[in-house]
This record gives structure tokens, sequence and C-alpha cells, in this order.
């Protein structure tokens, strides 16, 4: 559920949009979400749709999911679904049917002859190397092209020949005629439609010409009536040519959008570009987009994170102009603060050691029921059985405890949560010493009670045998070793492969037990294992009654320092 408290406030952009409504320049605002669908969406884009959902909730107005489909040969309807899901799963709503630029692309053809027409665009057929050659440096002006000076009549025929397929991909380009001298390279005469034989998701084969994104991405934003045209820094430097093209399309639309910049997230122990995501994928350092180790939103989902989480660490991260670099901890404390007050608890113990309560009677010795919250009734309770054996974590008991040890040893009590205080008597080990096996003898009057003349302060978690499901749990941590692992220039100077700082640990995949409802969840329940931290079932390996797989989403508290 939505409301308007959830979303980062106090920041330029609601100024702006403030400003723009009170004095009338706007009636309502139209924001969009304009993803490429040539990969899953990560943490960074949940920002933006954070942003660019949130503010047309705020201010009641629209915000249009638009895919920017002017690359054909990396995007697919995989991607195109998968981002789809993602945005409902967020909690967002799209004004109408999702819109598609390649759904433009006959208007964005159109324009482009208009801006020939009117001697400001012109095909040019200077190879990739040539250009680069023509456009010069950040300090030095370009020159311009040979062909710049074609007629207008010539540069119709080329470039209705283009379209109809006449030449070899990569031969001719369209060009805007803006100045080869300009301090913005991005002014430099850029491209707007390239020759690229290639099957379009959308549009099929239709089309052999395809627009540049500088170009599709301003025109669709006019056509949707986007009033503010949200992206990150690295597009400052385009809004120059974002509003070139609309000042100079033939018929311009009736709202003008305003690109406005916000700083990209960058968080720390994690990579955000998709390219190097894909990397992983395809060299298969991961299991696919929604490995639980990966940033990606749907591997995020699986891992157990809660849209309300997300919503939480967007609004936490903010909006502005500086630098927003974010430690990892930060996403997960708002995970941690939303799955205590959501998540039901129980017990499940990952490294068992065996207990024999060597004094358990049949019918003597009784169970208790045990909230699923301590702070929510409503969430209900369930019996915690008790029989003959049970396991224990075997971090909790030492034989020689270390000052201030409140957990069990040889001699020692503890409680056991929701159940009797036991004692220690007897500590069995295997031909290598190793312990496999403590033998306890209960408390019988300290079911619901204190134990009479004597303080026992330990209280550790623990299953019955008998009773409990074998689960399998994944343990998943930060997926790299370091703070930027794109980041890292070896002794040369140069950049070292990202891959070099991929965690070996970052999984563990394990047996353990359970208490029995644990076998019996639907896919993407999550839950508190009492003192462990927070686990979901997995949303596709996790077979309800019949294969119970747990990926564990985040401890009870930060334990990356203390490595």
């Amino acid at each position: 559920m939505l409301n308007k408290d959830q979303f980062a406030d106090n920041h330029f952009i609601r100024t702006i949009i403030e400003e723009d409504l009170k004095s009338g320049k706007h009636e309502a605002i139209q924001t969009r979400f304009p993803p490429e669908p040539n990969g899953y969406l990560h943490i960074g884009h949940a920002k933006s749709i954070c942003l660019n959902f949130g503010l047309a909730y705020i201010y009641d107005g629209l915000c249009n999911l638009r895919f920017d489909d002017t690359n054909p040969e990396k995007e697919n309807d995989e991607y195109v679904n998968s981002i789809k899901e993602d945005v409902e799963w967020l909690g967002f709503h799209w004004a109408g049917e999702a819109r598609y630029a390649s759904n433009y692309f006959d208007q964005l053809f159109d324009y482009a002859v208009g801006l020939i027409k009117d001697g400001k665009a012109y095909v040019d057929d200077l190879t990739p190397e040539e250009m680069r050659e023509y456009r010069g440096t950040l300090t030095e002006a370009g020159k311009n092209s040979p062909y710049r000076e074609r007629s207008v009549e010539e540069n119709l025929d080329l470039f209705y020949k283009m379209r109809d397929g006449a030449f070899p991909d990569g031969s001719k380009t369209l060009r805007l005629k803006i100045d080869m001298a300009s301090g913005n390279v991005n002014m430099r005469d850029p491209v707007i439609y390239r020759i690229r034989r290639a099957h379009h998701h959308n549009t099929g084969d239709k089309w052999c010409i395809y627009p540049m994104y500088d170009y599709t991405h301003c025109i669709s934003d006019a056509i949707e009536g986007i009033t503010h045209s949200l992206c990150t820094l690295e597009f400052e430097a385009h809004r120059p040519l974002y509003d070139w093209v609309l000042d100079n399309i033939p018929a311009p639309h009736a709202t003008r959008p305003h690109q406005y910049e916000f700083s990209r997230l960058e968080l720390l122990y994690s990579i955000t570009s998709k390219r190097k995501l894909n990397q992983l994928v395809t060299e298969k350092h991961v299991s696919g987009w929604d490995d639980p180790r990966m940033p990606t939103i749907s591997g995020m989902r699986r891992r157990g994170y809660t849209p309300e989480g997300l919503r939480l660490f967007a609004k936490r991260a903010g909006i502005s102009k500086s630098e927003n670099v974010v430690d990892m901890s930060v996403l997960e404390g708002a995970i941690r603060e939303e799955l205590e007050h959501a998540a039901p608890r129980l017990m499940a113990v990952l490294n068992p050691l065996k207990v024999t309560l060597t004094n358990y009677q049949a019918g003597v010795t009784q169970s208790r029921t045990a909230a699923f919250h301590p702070n929510h009734p409503e969430f209900g309770e369930r019996d915690v059985p008790i029989s003959a054996t049970i396991y224990i974590e075997q971090d909790d008991f030492a034989e020689v405890p270390p000052k201030g040890w409140k957990r069990l040893t040889l001699g020692g009590e503890v409680r056991l949560r929701h159940s009797y205080v036991i004692r220690c008597d007897e500590v069995v080990k295997d031909a290598n010493g190793e312990i496999v096996e403590l033998k306890c003898s209960i408390d019988h009057d300290t079911l619901g009670k204190n134990p009479e003349g004597r303080k026992v302060k330990g209280v550790i978690h623990w299953v019955s045998a008998e009773h409990a499901a074998q689960i399998k749990v994944r343990l998943y941590d930060r997926l790299f070793t370091v703070e930027r692992p794109d980041a890292v220039r070896g002794e040369d100077g140069e950049y070292l492969p990202f891959t070099d700082f991929l965690n070996p640990n970052s999984v563990q995949e394990i047996t353990a037990y359970a208490e029995s409802i644990a076998a019996d969840l639907p896919p993407e329940s999550r839950w508190q294992f009492e003192r462990l931290g927070y686990f979901v079932t997995d949303r596709f390996d996790h077979k309800q009654g019949e294969a119970a797989v747990f990926n564990r989403t985040v401890t009870l508290k930060d334990t990356w320092q203390a490595k």
C-alpha cells in the first residue's frame, strides 16, 4: 500500500514541480520511466522508478512506462516482460498501456525528413573511424564532413534509399547539422539514424534504419506530453541536444518537456552496469539475472527483499545532484527494518548438534504454544513440540566457554526458547575428538516459569528431531569483496577486471532443520529464523510440501564489518 510519506522529500525536483504547478506552467505533471529493454532492472532503476512514479503519485499526475527500444540487436521481449513485472512488484502502475519508442518510428522518420527539408540534417558517408577523426577532442574543435553540404534533394533521395535498404549496414548515417566547433561534443553534428538490418522485437523487419537514442528520447517525451523528463547526471551534457531537437522538429507538440538531472545511485560492493551484469550471467559467475546475489530487482526479490524495503531504501538514498554513493549496509538496514515488522518467526537450526534429553518422559514432558510474532497477535500462534532428541546450533555449546558466555556448556544450564531449562551432563565425542552429541537433563519445573533459587541467563533456539522439517538453505553474502569492484587499478594504472573481486564465499548451500511448518509454506514466504536472520522460500525452487528451499535475505544485524 503506497502513501505519500514513502517517497523522498525536500529535494530540488519536488521544489521545481511545486513551483510549476503553483505558477500555472503545468496544470498537472506527467513523468515517465523509460528503460531500454536490453537487460534486467537493477537497484539504480529502482530509485528511478520510485522517483518517477512517486512524483506522479504525490502530485496526482501520471507516469508512463516507455521502452526506449532503439537498439534491436540487444533488446528482446524477455527484458520487456521482466521490466513490467518488476515495476508492478514494486507497487506501481503506469498510465494506460505500456509504450514503446518504436511505436513512434514512422513519426520520427517524418520529422527527420522535415529536418532535411529545412537544411538541418544531411546524409553522411564517413566511416565510424573517419567520423571519430573529424569530431575533434574535448579541447580541439571538429571539422565539417565533406558530405555536409549535400543538397536537400540529394539528402532526401539518399535517406529514402537508406530506409528502402539500398545501402549496406553502416555505410551511411543521417546527421544533424549543428556545429562542429561546439564546445559540447554532443552538438557536433550528432548521428540520428544508422543503417542496421536487425530484427526488432516490436516492429519485426519493417525497418533497416533505426533512430539514435538522443533523437528518439526527447521526441517520445514530447509525443507523450511529458512535463518533467528526469534522468541521471551523465545526460546533463546531452540536454542542449534534447532542447535543439525539440526546438527544430517541424511540428512541435503542445507540451514542451524539460529535462532535469539527478545523481545516479552507486551502491558499494556492487555494480550497476547492465553490460557487466550481463557478463556475470553469460560467463556463469551467477545462475542468472535473478540470482539472489545480483543487484537486479528480480534478484533482490528472489533473495527476499520486499517492495516496501526497496522503497524505504530509495527514500533514504535521496535525490540530489551531489554524488550518491551508498553503502550496502544502508540497503540491508532498510530491508531489516521492514521485515522486523512484517515477518513472522519460527525456529531453525542451520548447523545442528544432536542433544539427547535423558529424562524426557512421554506424557509428562509437555509442549507449549508460541506466537508467530511478539508484536502481532493477529499473526496467530503454533505448537512448539519437544521430543527426546532435539537439535541445537553447534555454536551454542562451548566446552571451554569464553568470558561472559551465556549459552550451553558442560554442567551449565540454558533455557530452550518457548520450552524448558536444560542442563548439559555429558559430552559425547567421535574417534576424532569431535563433539557429536550432548546428553542433557530437563528441569521439568521450568515450563513457562523461572527455576527455583537460581538464574538462567541464556536462551537458545532449537528444534525437535522427531517433528522437524529438513530444509535446504542458501546462505548468501555480498557478491564482491571490495567497495568498487569495477574501479580498482593495477600497478600499471589500468583497471583490473571486476571479476577479479568476486567473493568466493558469496553463497553456501546447507541442509538444516526447522519447525515443521517450514515444509508447508508457499514460495516467497518471508520469515525470521529466530536469532539467525531473515529467510524466504525460494520463488522457483521451493515446492510446497515437497522440497523446502530457503534463501537467507539478510542477517539480524550487520555482520560484514566483523569479518
